[in-house]
């Protein structure tokens, strides 16, 4: 039997057409209808909403190649894609301007309904959950912060551009971003599994082409580690791991292994390429930490800062966000004189631990040339360094850091921004 024509269908396909019929016609003043009618539109802009053309705020930089070659002309430009601190407000980081580092490879394209995470090794029962295995668990949602382990180090093969007088907070510290993230947390479902005695340690693994698995102790995923499937309130988008990721929270961003698909529960670290070869911080007298996990205290001012420019003398609040892996912020002083004097900044809550804080500091410019800087305190009573300070600990002049091609991981040093006297902004650390 032959199948008619939907009429609804036929009716609704011939009124889409007449509609960008007559989006294409114009007056006879050489108007376009189009922006004569805000109910004449290209695009459906509500089935999910989009930012006004006049916002232009975005992510700078590149997935890079894993290796990273050798020698330039052929250096990326970055290992990843920064988000624009600068424009921040708030606390949390929207899902299109949160942060990047895969490793140079594309997020893969998997079904959720397909996809399933194994978790196996030492347990009573490996067990095998699809998507929906885990949305049917009780869940959590945590404000956390997620930070590379080289965000705003002014080293490296491209260190010159962080720490140049044109580098913007975004150059700086955009490798960091804080998200209300909801999933299972990893401790129930070891919970299920049933985790053997001696076990000591978990190795992760993800979905994408370069497999890549990071060690981790046991005792971290029975405390906050979360399997997470959703971020800001929807389903995590493919470049943050869709459909599912690992949180560690507080700790460098190579441990939030993402496109998770794999979780075997061991009694030793497996020393796999993160562990041996890409991520230990090797120093000048010979050693080096092989595992570094937890994220120090950290604060930059994120207006007024680098790129930026002040209209004239007057009144302005100085804002910027301060994180630490320890825990929550609890003091954030911000000095207006180069170092010479600090007061407490405002805290503006609300004030999670391990997630971005907002600080701000009622502030009159007098036009003179000055040095604006920030520095913050954790929970646990320990302030960020300056850069001095952060060199004493690598055993090091600060020199080091101006001209080592190694990326410092952890370099949490104070940040300055220098104000001209023509309201430039410029970026001022020193060594």
């Amino acid at each position: 039997m032959e199948k008619k024509p939907n009429r609804r269908r036929f009716l609704k396909d011939g009124a889409l057409l007449a509609s960008m019929a007559v989006g294409s016609l114009q007056t006879a003043s050489g108007k376009n209808l189009e922006a004569e009618s805000e109910e004449i539109r290209p695009k459906d802009l509500h089935a999910y909403g989009e930012r006004s053309r006049f916002e232009s705020s975005k992510r700078t930089g590149a997935l890079g190649t894993w290796p990273q070659p050798t020698s330039p002309p052929d250096y990326h430009k970055d290992f990843g894609f920064r988000t624009p601190l600068q424009d921040s407000v708030g606390i949390v980081t929207p899902v299109s301007l949160h942060y990047i580092v895969s490793h140079g490879y594309e997020p893969p394209d998997i079904d959720p309904r397909e996809h399933q995470l194994l978790i196996h090794g030492m347990v009573d029962r490996p067990l095998i959950f699809t998507l929906e295995d885990l949305r049917r668990l009780p869940s959590m949602t945590r404000t956390y912060f997620v930070e590379c382990n080289g965000n705003s180090a002014p080293t490296g093969p491209t260190g010159a551009i962080r720490r140049g007088p044109s580098a913007n907070a975004q150059d700086t510290h955009g490798l960091t971003s804080s998200s209300l993230w909801t999933g299972v947390p990893l401790s129930l479902l070891f919970k299920q599994a049933g985790v053997r005695q001696g076990a000591s340690w978990i190795v992760a693994e993800g979905a994408e082409k370069g497999k890549h698995s990071k060690s981790l102790p046991l005792e971290k995923a029975l405390d906050d580690m979360l399997v997470v499937y959703a971020q800001n309130g929807e389903a995590i988008q493919p470049e943050q791991g869709y459909p599912l990721r690992l949180l560690a929270p507080g700790w460098e961003g190579i441990n939030n292994v993402k496109w998770l698909r794999r979780i075997k529960v061991v009694d030793k670290p497996y020393m796999a390429m993160r562990e041996t070869s890409k991520y230990p911080s090797l120093r000048l007298d010979g050693k080096a930490r092989w595992f570094q996990f937890q994220m120090g205290p950290k604060s930059v001012i994120t207006r007024p800062s680098g790129g930026q420019k002040l209209d004239g003398p007057g009144f302005y609040e100085i804002s910027g966000l301060a994180w630490s892996g320890g825990g929550s912020i609890r003091n954030i002083e911000v000095s207006t004189d180069g170092g010479r004097s600090w007061k407490d900044a405002e805290i503006q809550g609300p004030v999670h631990r391990k997630s971005h804080t907002r600080f701000g500091l009622a502030w009159e410019w007098d036009g003179q040339e000055t040095v604006l800087q920030s520095r913050c305190t954790d929970e646990t009573g320990e302030v960020q360094p300056s850069v001095a300070e952060v060199a004493a600990f690598w055993r090091v002049q600060p020199d080091f850091f101006q001209k080592t091609e190694t990326v410092v991981g952890h370099f949490n040093a104070i940040q300055p921004w220098k104000v001209n006297r023509d309201g430039s902004v410029e970026n001022a650390i020193a060594f």
